[in-house]
């Protein structure tokens, strides 16, 4: 089945190269072209981090984005994840705890405001919500807004500069209130041969829980291959660049352009 999904789709004319928002910490400032749909999925993503004598793993599978081009210039963007597992471990008691659940909903809408197809300088906005249909470890139990403001310029045939920022209304820690989150993400795209394609990129991230007030900082590599004009393989890295943020994490994915 899987080998069906990937195989070629009709010839039909292509407005625009496939343009997939994974794999890295950012967001790209493309949208899909008018009634074509993008099919992106996490396969495995494990993500650990240590706090003293706890000690996080965190496994989330199937993370699903679906991007629906609706006009040149607009998109719809809905993503979910069926399922995360967490086993969390503490190493002075020898206790350990597992939870598992699936996450909420993320719809947005996301218009370019320059260059739908990403060339060149491509800049686009993306306002979006959650809503509250999962539990923990992977849902946070209530409404959540934000924007996001992709950005990318052409250096060159074979460099792109990316940037992203993104600012959030998320609920508190302890169920009580919402607070502000912001984030800033620069990435280097750099192509390596006719398809493939490696991305560099840091983040910073900053939480503003009245509870845990917490400032991040995130390196990342990735890698896609595209052994198609619609299909897209990826790998990717994570690793803090701070105490807070999570130790490392590590995925798969894959997308297609229907």
């Amino acid at each position: 089945m899987l080998l069906a999904w990937c195989a070629a789709a009709p010839a039909r004319a292509q407005e625009r190269d496939y343009c997939a928002a994974r794999p890295g910490l950012g967001t790209p400032a493309c949208t899909m072209a008018p009634g074509r749909v993008s099919v992106e999925i996490a396969i495995a993503d494990w993500q650990r981090d240590d706090s003293g004598d706890v000690r996080d793993d965190l496994v989330t599978l199937a993370e699903t984005q679906l991007r629906i081009g609706l006009t040149e210039t607009s998109e719809a963007v809905i993503g979910w994840a069926p399922f995360g597992r967490q086993r969390t471990r503490n190493a002075a008691s020898g206790g350990v705890t597992r939870e598992s659940g699936v996450g909420d909903v993320y719809l947005g809408l996301q218009a370019n405001l320059a260059n739908p197809d990403g060339s060149g300088f491509s800049i686009a906005v993306q306002p979006f919500v959650t809503v509250p249909i999962g539990g923990a470890p992977l849902g946070v139990g209530d409404w959540g807004a934000g924007i996001l403001v992709p950005v990318s310029y052409d250096v060159s045939d074979a460099l792109k500069l990316e940037f992203t920022g993104e600012a959030n209304v998320v609920p508190d820690a302890d169920g009580h209130g919402r607070h502000a989150a912001y984030s800033g993400t620069v990435g280097l795209d750099v192509v390596l041969g006719e398809a493939v394609e490696t991305t560099i990129e840091v983040q910073g991230l900053r939480d503003r829980d009245p509870t845990q007030r917490a400032t991040q900082w995130l390196g990342a590599l990735s890698f896609d291959w595209k052994p198609t004009d619609d299909l897209q393989l990826d790998v990717g890295a994570n690793v803090a660049l701070d105490a807070d943020a999570p130790d490392a994490e590590i995925y798969v994915g894959i997308a297609r352009r229907f």
